[in-house]
């Protein structure tokens, strides 16, 4: 017998019927979120400008990624090893050399250290002369001593700190969180990578790429200079009448053209950009008009010295950007790997440093008078570190197997250090933090589960760890 269930009164009725429409509202919110959407192809989903809530909550709300690229060392920074000043000039002891299998034995002496450390702040965080700015800001600094990573040169290690995989195709980290969460102005790119310099990274535009993920996610990169966007200001021969009436029919073929090639997310991106540029006209000079800063803001940040102008005024952009709701904000120092101190590890990282150390000081500083850096996830790091023994006589080579990173705002636990590496800076050993564990507390933070975060490529449910990757508690506030 069917059975049927009479309302006992208008109220119940209601009641009822109300709770339905609710039910129905609440699936309605959920399919707008590509997290919960993991079904529909791309071309089937919303507004890929608009915001999405995350997983559960998380403190961070954008991200400032520092790249150092080239490998910084990090037994001259963050990472101090008085052993390796003692054995200098020595072949490393048996016991360390036996875990050396990768690379076989190094029959290098050990190159000394010549930097002098300092205990900064209330936690006493050990950091190099090569950074006294940014010292003064340990309180706030997560420091992670034992990273590891799989790749030996820099195009695979370039490829796996931003990407997740030592072989390029896969989508960047920007990408993911893009992807995820959205951004929270549609007049600017969800995703900006500023370079100091007119060379790419290793990898070159693959490394802030999409991979089989849809173009549209892909970091738009800044030029770098006085003027970040070029081409930004209307034509003065054409009225806004003439130009509005030139973009519609435009887009009108677009979406044509469009219709006949569904899934194409390539063509997608293109027609996603051109709508992008237009917005971006009356809004983008204004976010990039670093002049209008005051005076006491540029000497914060270094852009009155000729050695910090360049990163400094990167720090200053990206903390305006991420001001006005981009939501992954990439630069890079040295870019061209100019951080690969094969020889005179003394001049080069010398120079890196103090072109690095006062802008992002300074970006610390502006964020947390602001009360944004509660909100702002800031990483520091490059592909990997570099060897304790020498190169050449006066450098370090490339070093996957113990390097260090840090982290500061966005919900990380601050003036603490993470995990460490054996006597020598050589390997990881205790609380080892792999690329992908990095990838999965830098999603946590900002409210993403990283097992969830998922695109289907050709019938597989891609994420953003490869299907590896732990969060890495010690991090988290």
């Amino acid at each position: 017998m069917p059975h049927f269930e009479v309302a006992g009164s208008r109220r119940d009725f209601l009641s009822r019927a109300g709770g339905g429409f609710g039910a129905l509202a609440l699936q309605a919110l959920l399919a707008e979120s590509p997290l919960h959407a993991d079904d529909k192809p791309p071309a089937a989903r919303v507004d890929v400008m608009a915001p999405h809530r995350g997983h559960h909550f998380g403190r961070a709300k954008r991200v400032i990624f520092l790249f150092m690229d080239g490998g910084p060392s990090h037994l001259d920074t963050f990472d101090p090893k008085p052993a390796v000043n003692e054995y200098a000039g020595k072949p490393l002891p048996p016991t360390i050399e036996r875990k050396i299998t990768p690379m076989g034995v190094s029959e290098n002496p050990l190159l000394a250290s010549q930097r002098k450390w300092t205990r900064y702040g209330e936690s006493g965080l050990p950091v190099s002369d090569w950074y006294p700015h940014v010292g003064r800001h340990a309180d706030d600094l997560c420091v992670i001593r034992s990273c590891h990573a799989d790749g030996l040169n820099h195009v695979g290690s370039v490829s796996q700190m931003n990407t997740g995989s030592i072989l390029g195709g896969r989508p960047s980290l920007g990408a993911w969180v893009w992807y995820g969460l959205g951004t929270e102005n549609r007049n600017l790119p969800g995703f900006v990578v500023l370079l100091d310099n007119e060379k790419e990274p290793p990898g070159g535009n693959r490394v802030w790429g999409t991979g089989f993920m849809a173009a549209t996610y892909q970091g738009t990169r800044f030029l770098n200079g006085k003027t970040p966007i070029l081409h930004l200001a209307p034509s003065e021969a054409m009225s806004a009448a003439r130009e509005h009436s030139q973009r519609e029919f435009l887009a009108g073929l677009n979406r044509r053209h469009l219709g006949q090639r569904p899934g194409d997310t390539e063509l997608e991106a293109r027609i996603a950009a051109y709508e992008l540029a237009f917005r971006m006209q009356a809004h983008a000079p204004e976010a990039v008009d670093i002049a209008s800063e005051s005076k006491e803001t540029q000497e914060l940040y270094g852009l009155t010295d000729k050695a910090t102008e360049a990163f400094g005024r990167n720090c200053l952009l990206a903390r305006r950007l991420i001001e006005r709701g981009v939501r992954f904000v990439q630069l890079y120092s040295g870019s061209g790997s100019r951080w690969d101190a094969h020889s005179k590890i003394e001049s080069n990282h010398t120079g890196l440093c103090k072109s690095t150390d006062k802008p992002i000081a300074g970006l610390l500083t502006d964020l947390k008078r602001r009360g944004m850096l509660d909100e702002t996830l800031v990483i520091w790091g490059g592909e990997f570190g570099r060897t304790p023994m020498s190169e050449t006589g006066d450098g370090r080579d490339h070093h996957p197997y113990g390097f260090s990173m840090w982290m500061a705002g966005g919900g990380v636990k601050g003036g603490h250090i993470v995990g460490a590496t054996d006597d020598f800076g050589m390997h990881a050993i205790e609380n080892r933090v792999h690329v992908h564990d990095l990838h999965a507390t830098i999603l946590h933070l900002l409210g993403l589960d990283h097992t969830r975060v998922i695109w289907r490529h050709q019938g597989r449910p891609e994420r953003p760890t490869v299907n590896e990757g732990y969060v890495v508690d010690s991090v988290l506030a």
